[in-house]
């Protein structure tokens, strides 16, 4: 019943080769301090670190802390897939989501969320503390929004939108989660 945020399935295209120049130490994989470099948020601001190290850790088949050439090439389509959904829901054209934005950006995705939680989630991921949050934000919120709900979802066998948990087991979950 929600949106399923995945890493999509992407062929290698030779296109790829001249951007996989941000591999600058030449080790054959861009790190995520290289692929922060790389990326933009359109803010003058760095890329978020936590962003560029979970989408690493979604495609690093191999688990040596960077993408290959062939995990790039999977690395950018989900960039690029997310940079469209971005400006999908960023109405006014500023550059950033608002909370009426992120509120209808994650009911599309099947969330229902109350407006005291779209508070939460601005206040949480808003890196510049303007009440509105960049392209590299967007991401990581809807990142962690999955996580989490994923982890709610194996407690909540009935579906009903409640669990009980113990306190170890609450924290076992935000565990797996951070």
């Amino acid at each position: 019943y929600l949106y399923k945020l995945e890493a999509p399935h992407f062929a290698e295209p030779q296109g790829f080769k001249p951007v996989f120049m941000v591999d600058k130490d030449r080790s054959g994989a861009i790190s995520d301090t290289e692929l922060q470099q790389a990326l933009s948020n359109g803010t003058w601001t760095p890329f978020n670190p936590v962003t560029v190290r979970s989408i690493i850790s979604m495609f690093d088949r191999d688990n040596k802390g960077g993408v290959n050439f062939n995990e790039f090439a999977g690395v950018w389509k989900y960039i690029t897939d997310w940079q469209s959904i971005f400006r999908t829901y960023d109405r006014d054209n500023s550059g950033f989501i608002d909370k009426n934005e992120l509120k209808q950006a994650l009911t599309g995705f099947g969330y229902r969320l109350s407006d005291q939680f779209y508070n939460t989630l601005i206040e949480k991921f808003d890196r510049q503390r303007k009440g509105q949050v960049a392209f590299d934000d967007f991401i990581q919120c809807c990142i962690v929004l999955q996580r989490l709900t994923d982890v709610f979802r194996r407690y909540d066998t009935d579906q009903d939108g409640w669990i009980q948990v113990s306190y170890e087991q609450y924290l076992s979950m935000v565990f797996n989660i951070v």
